[in-house]
């Protein structure tokens, strides 16, 4: 039987009982890192339980140095211990729960609680202290002009990182745990007033309904039971690090998944524009803006089109005009084209994989050694001709244009389809390819959201806003496809 839907066992009047319980259920006495701090204060036993690691030392130390006062200062109000020791402690953050189970799901978050001898009550305090690292510009969102503090693996800071971009007291954090043992704690942000609430009930009835052991791989679980993606290789909700694009999104009336040990955060509902969006855009003029929104498209587009397209007049000259008739090999070699482009292609994924897992210290040499003897010495041999080398890197480069890792990596198995329906049927292979591509996206939901909105279904206005970067005093109205309730950004 599932544990929630057992009784919940309530904290025992007696402080041994409580301890008890702890040593069977929780393994008090045989982990190291769990412990309880034991008080006799107004002829009371007092307990605090903790987790080493998980809280601020500092902090407890200050809280049961004011509590030892009491018996010195409320020695009269022996009666009274669980009113006095609540209102002694020097904390903001603190809360009265009535059962055992509550008691272990705080104390393993990282906060400690403490009990009375005689009450049947515990006091939670919010102590914690997560070992993680500072807030710093993320690796994957750098921009040249712009704040340079992102998400990190600690909740609490994510959703202030955002509160402090975002001073609505509109703006709300709803948070609850997720994860039979992991307890992982999700928060899920948005804007009362400005968000759907149809679309903030159904994330927030999807999260509330995951039933799994744990969260170990965080907000890309959350992912696949928030939009049931299956092998759908598209991404449908986007990623983000940094604080600023969250705020943004947010205030457009997105809602934001917040997944604690993640320096994530999952903005929802999207589509595929979405996702070849960069906060570099928006920290540059709005011509500036454009134009690189224009480059990366350039850049998206060679990455899905390019070698399909080159492969297909190699083996259609006729296709070409006159002035392009260089185009294709000027060598032969004993291996056919269409092999050649799969070998290079995997060839550079081999690269990019091989750079998450190379140190810092060795990739320029790792890359110095593909290119240069790798990729001149397989040309020497005969295995690949020189063109082929060429819009293979072309492609690759358009793909780490893409903002998105995971947009990127779908466009490329999509253009390894491509090159086999072009080596099969040539051009009608390449017509009927991209029109199953193009109908596959339109078919897909995320969160009820068109994929491909606003160009399928089409909308003039939203789509202009996509092609042209538009100023800030020129963006009156909220993005519709987020159904937001006060559609105007000005009053």
């Amino acid at each position: 039987m599932d544990t929630k839907q057992q009784t919940m066992t309530p904290i025992p009047k007696r402080t041994a009982e409580a301890e008890e319980y702890m040593k069977e259920r929780v393994g008090l006495g045989k982990s190291f890192d769990l412990g309880v701090r034991k008080l006799n204060l107004l002829k009371k036993e007092v307990q605090v339980y903790y987790v080493n690691g998980l809280c601020d030392p500092l902090f407890i130390i200050n809280i049961i140095e004011e509590l030892v006062d009491t018996n010195e200062t409320e020695y009269r109000t022996a009666s009274k211990a669980f009113e006095v020791v609540h209102n002694r402690i020097l904390h903001q953050s603190v809360k009265i729960i009535e059962t055992m189970d509550e008691l272990v799901d705080e104390v393993l978050s990282g906060l400690i609680v403490i009990l009375v001898d005689g009450t049947d009550k515990g006091l939670v305090v919010d102590v914690r202290s997560y070992p993680g690292r500072q807030p710093q510009e993320p690796d994957t969102e750098k921009v040249i002009r712009g704040s340079r503090d992102g998400f990190v693996e600690n909740i609490i800071v994510n959703t202030a990182l955002t509160r402090r971009r975002i001073r609505d007291e509109r703006l709300r954090f709803e948070i609850f745990r997720v994860g039979e043992r992991s307890k992982t704690d999700i928060a899920v942000g948005y804007i009362e007033g400005v968000a759907d609430p149809g679309i903030v009930d159904e994330i927030l009835r999807r999260l509330k309904s995951i039933k799994i052991d744990g969260l170990t791989m965080s907000d890309k679980t959350v992912e696949e039971f928030l939009v049931n993606q299956g092998y759908n290789p598209y991404p449908l909700v986007r990623y983000t690090e940094r604080a600023d694009v969250a705020a943004n999104h947010i205030l457009e009336g997105h809602v934001l998944i917040y997944v604690d040990t993640s320096p994530s955060v999952i903005i929802a509902p999207t589509t595929i524009f979405h996702h070849v969006q960069h906060a570099e855009e928006y920290r540059q003029s709005p011509a500036v803006g454009t134009f690189i929104r224009w480059m990366r498209f350039i850049a998206i587009f060679a990455s899905l089109y390019l070698l399909p397209f080159w492969f297909l007049f190699v083996l259609e000259k006729h296709m070409l005009p006159d002035m392009l008739k260089f185009i294709g090999p000027s060598k032969t070699t004993h291996i056919p084209i269409v092999l050649q482009l799969f070998i290079a292609d995997a060839g550079m994924e081999f690269l990019r994989m091989a750079a998450i897992h190379t140190p810092t210290a060795l990739t320029t040499a790792m890359g110095l050694i593909a290119a240069i003897l790798i990729g001149e010495i397989a040309v020497n041999v005969g295995l690949f001709v020189p063109e082929v080398i060429l819009y293979v890197a072309i492609a690759t480069i358009g793909s780490f244009a893409t903002p998105s890792l995971e947009l990127s990596v779908a466009n490329k198995m999509i253009r390894l389809v491509l090159l086999i329906l072009v080596a099969v049927f040539r051009a009608p292979g390449l017509i009927i390819g991209t029109t199953v591509y193009i109908l596959y996206l339109v078919s897909i939901r995320a969160l009820h959201t068109p994929y491909l909105w606003p160009f399928i279904p089409f909308n003039p206005g939203a789509f202009k806003h996509i092609l042209f970067r538009t100023t800030v005093p020129g963006s009156k109205l909220r993005p519709r496809i987020v159904h937001p309730q006060d559609r105007y950004r000005r009053p």
